[in-house]
């Protein structure tokens, strides 16, 4: 893979081998940064389970404390009052068999999250195999399921992000802009490090937490010495 000539000067000031302190790593990424627009800062964490075994899950919701940078578009499938409530919430989108037909006939994905009440599941089941590859399908551990949908609507415009293992057992989210700065990122950093590691399954055996690390959106990664 070719680099371009600020990921390399950037590369130049990390050492490879070494385990940073976690503020250390969060002023690093951030003066690495070099890309003319406000660079995503993504945290990796690759742990010690099974992403197979159903008992060894690792996922969890959070609204971060200083939210993630990003406007969230929310579309809300809901019928009468709660339809009613999610327009008032500040929903970009509200509908429901008008909206999943538009789906269907249009390919429409100018959305970002889906909020529906469980009432809706079954119409949205009829486009799951759409929703799924793009992560978009309506989930009650995500909170997206719900007949709150003026607190979820809040949430997630608010800075909610879904943590969850991939194949390789590696969370990736996204914990803020490097326009945050240094103090914010931090904060986000350690809120989500700490629901992480709540959320250790108890069938895990040995080290949890097997590494971590912080990138931006073009930059390169510096790895933390996080707690074990």
């Amino acid at each position: 893979m070719k680099h371009g000539k600020k990921y390399i000067e950037s590369a130049k000031t990390i050492e490879s081998s070494k385990l940073y302190d976690a503020a250390e790593a969060v002023a690093l990424v951030i003066d690495t940064a070099k890309a003319k627009f406000d660079e995503t800062i993504e945290l990796h964490v690759r742990l010690g389970v099974d992403p197979k075994q159903a008992d060894q899950q690792v996922r969890g919701v959070l609204v971060l404390p200083n939210g993630t940078g990003k406007n969230v578009r929310v579309l809300v499938l809901a019928k009468g009052e709660k339809a009613d409530q999610a327009k008032a919430a500040g929903a970009d989108f509200v509908g429901a068999e008008d909206m999943i037909q538009k789906i269907q006939t249009e390919n429409w994905f100018d959305y970002d999250v889906i909020i529906t009440t469980p009432d809706m599941m079954g119409l949205v089941g009829r486009i799951g195999k759409v929703l799924g590859p793009k992560g978009l399908m309506p989930n009650p551990k995500s909170g997206t399921v719900t007949m709150d949908v003026e607190k979820a609507i809040k949430d997630t415009k608010a800075g909610k992000v879904e943590y969850r293992l991939d194949k390789n057992a590696i969370i990736h989210c996204a914990i803020g802009k490097k326009s945050f700065g240094k103090d914010k990122i931090k904060e986000n950093y350690d809120a989500l490090m700490e629901a992480i590691v709540k959320a250790k399954p108890a069938a895990a055996k040995g080290q949890y937490i097997k590494s971590v690390s912080l990138a931006s959106t073009m930059g390169p990664g510096v790895k933390i010495a996080a707690k074990m």
